[in-house]
């Protein structure tokens, strides 16, 4: 693979402020990224099965003299629970973890959020460094410091603000990744263009098919540019007091269709953002606020993606609409017992919307569910 320039885009946040680099071979100069970082040169990591048995050999020569120890979970969005997030924590206790010292979330959103909040509470916090491997990682979960796991009443209820140090965004990586994981990835990203970047959404029509084909140059500008959008977000809102809310798009509906079903393989988290901004499209044009080519158009696109863009998509039994909105209750942006949604006037126009009308929402959800 030809080598990408490393870009680098700043998360402004006082002191808490940090790099987003990104480009091709930084696993392999890891240990030079990271250095500058750390009290004594050694370096703890947690990964999954997977993606250890695809780099962590490559991350432990990137480190070069900065001696590493490595957990590996197991892959799977199951691992993101209390009895994984146990075991990661004594595992981090038992090898002598200091506040001063690092750890490594080596792995995709479910390893960065995982790892992230046990360094969040481990010593009543320590540092943390993201090398995110997935595509939706690296364009999404890995900044911003949100972090956490799930809880059988729903996604990411459990879990703290911390932010990484640094993240290394290598996007030699993503040529691993299975088809299904960076389409999954890709749906994050089509999120930024359709929350607030119209010509980004226009440059991804155009520039999607070979994006998804392994043009390096393309995946780097469209990892960079959704870092950017979201970077700038996090810096004006750290702790979604407001504006950050908009990078939920899709989610309201996503998380509740992984809860329907079990957090597993039938649903990848991406795809569920993918079906979630199309629905959330649908109810914005029901509802009298965009265009009805906006919802057409955002599903044209998908689909021509090969990605799953409706209730229909899903394989196996879903509940009904009524169930579906009982879930969607437990999401984080319910305030004072009442929904929110992120809905939008149009592509790149996504909006923080109070007391939709939720007979209009049960309506898309039922003829979704009707279609399958």
């Amino acid at each position: 693979m030809r080598l990408m320039p490393i870009e680098t885009v700043a998360v402004n946040l006082g002191t808490r402020s940090y790099e987003v680099r990104i480009g091709t071979g930084l696993l392999a100069r890891a240990g030079a990224e990271i250095a500058p970082l750390l009290r004594r040169p050694r370096v703890s990591v947690l990964t999954d099965g997977n993606v250890a048995a695809l780099h962590l050999d490559a991350l432990r020569a990137g480190l070069g003299d900065i001696s590493m120890t490595a957990l590996a979970l197991p892959p799977g969005e199951g691992t993101k629970g209390w009895p994984e997030f146990s075991r990661a924590v004594e595992w981090l206790l038992a090898e002598k973890v200091e506040r001063r010292d690092i750890v490594i979330a080596l792995g995709g959103g479910v390893i960065g959020d995982l790892a992230g909040f046990a360094a969040a509470v481990l010593r009543r916090g320590v540092r943390f460094v993201q090398i995110p491997t997935s595509l939706l990682a690296q364009v999404d979960s890995s900044v911003g410091g949100k972090t956490g796991i799930n809880s059988a009443h729903g996604k990411n209820l459990i879990g703290a603000f911390h932010q990484p140090s640094l993240v290394l965004a290598d996007i030699g990586l993503l040529a691993t990744l299975p088809p299904r994981d960076f389409l999954a990835g890709y749906g994050e990203v089509v999120k930024y263009g359709l929350l607030g970047d119209a010509a980004f959404f226009d440059w991804l029509e155009a520039n999607g098919p070979a994006l998804a084909a392994g043009d390096a140059a393309l995946r780097q500008y469209a990892v960079r540019r959704s870092v950017e959008m979201k970077a700038a977000i996090v810096s004006r809102d750290e702790t979604e007091e407001g504006e950050r809310a908009l990078l939920n798009l899709g989610h309201t509906f996503c998380h509740a269709l992984e809860s329907a079903t079990g957090y597993g393989a039938r649903l990848l988290h991406g795809e569920g953002v993918a079906i979630g901004c199309a629905l959330a499209f649908e109810v914005s044009q029901r509802l009298g606020l965009c265009s009805q080519e906006a919802p057409s158009r955002v599903r044209a696109h998908l689909r021509s993606m090969g990605m799953k863009t409706d209730l229909a998509d899903i394989e196996g039994d879903l509940p009904d609409a009524d169930m579906l909105l009982a879930l969607m209750a437990q999401d984080k942006k319910v305030q004072d017992g009442k929904l929110r949604f992120i809905l939008a006037r149009g592509i790149g126009e996504a909006f923080v919307a109070d007391g939709v009308d939720l007979a209009v929402v049960r309506g898309v959800l039922a003829e979704g569910l009707r279609g399958r």
